[in-house]
């Protein structure tokens, strides 16, 4: 409850320096005042456009960021097993997380379509993180669980869900934190790039093409709202399952 209200009152002062600001400017057309965005996003939200872009923005981003657990995870239990392997891929790894995103978008650009963009680039963005840290989960798990797994010669599927999910569960949270907000952020930008129909990025560009500042800093908005509901909820969300799962104490296996 304290949290929720110093969040709150942390958002009033923002909103009140941002009001002032556009006060002593004087200029909506450089600083709208936030009431202006606020009517602007609600008379958007009244038209089914609105809802038809969010959605499909939205959908593309966890399309990839879907996409990407998968692969992910994969990757890292095959490159934790295999050292060859992790030793072949990880100058990849290097590379993706190195090189600017502009330059992945402009290269995806040329390569596939442009409904297709912001769902591989989401993936590269999250794809490196989920990696890394289900890795680092696997690779410290404890060895005296896996001997005693060995010794009592637990199934494949006992030893997934009393040793290895446990283990890799931490880093597999921690790399959906970290991930979700630059693959929500990332797949945005990819949108302003590549101007798909139905996409925030596309209302966007159109926004600052058309100097409808109003509209403009009105998606924006809904750009960083839609972060923080994906975030705390898919988060919440992974928390809750990862709390019955220890509750239950990974029973049920075979």
């Amino acid at each position: 409850m304290k949290r929720a209200a110093k969040n709150l009152l942390a958002l009033v002062f923002w909103l009140g320096v941002w009001a002032f600001a556009a006060w002593r400017m004087g200029q909506p057309l450089l600083l709208p005042s936030p009431i202006h965005v606020a009517g602007r996003l609600w008379h958007l939200m009244g038209e089914g456009g609105f809802w038809l872009t969010t959605a499909a923005s939205l959908g593309r981003v966890l399309l990839g960021v879907v996409l990407s657990v998968v692969l992910g995870v994969a990757l890292a239990a095959l490159t934790e097993a295999f050292s060859w392997l992790n030793d072949l891929l990880s100058p990849l790894l290097t590379v993706i997380k190195s090189t600017p995103v502009a330059s992945f978008i402009i290269l995806a650009i040329l390569w596939m379509g442009r409904d297709q963009v912001p769902v591989f680039i989401v993936i590269l963005m999250a794809l490196p993180v989920i990696w890394a840290n289900v890795a680092t989960g696997i690779r410290t798990t404890d060895p005296g669980l896996l001997q005693m797994a060995k010794v009592y010669q637990f199934p494949l599927l006992r030893r997934l869900r009393r040793i290895w999910v446990p283990s890799v569960m931490p880093h597999f949270l921690s790399a959906c934190r970290t991930s979700l907000g630059l693959a929500w952020k990332a797949g945005i930008a990819a949108e302003v790039l590549t101007v798909p129909a139905n996409s925030i990025g596309k209302m966007l560009y159109t926004s600052k093409l058309n100097f409808q500042i109003e509209e403009l800093f009105a998606w924006t908005l809904v750009v960083i709202v839609l972060s923080l509901v994906i975030e705390q909820g898919l988060l919440s969300l992974l928390g809750r399952v990862s709390a019955a799962y220890n509750t239950r104490g990974g029973t049920g296996d075979g």
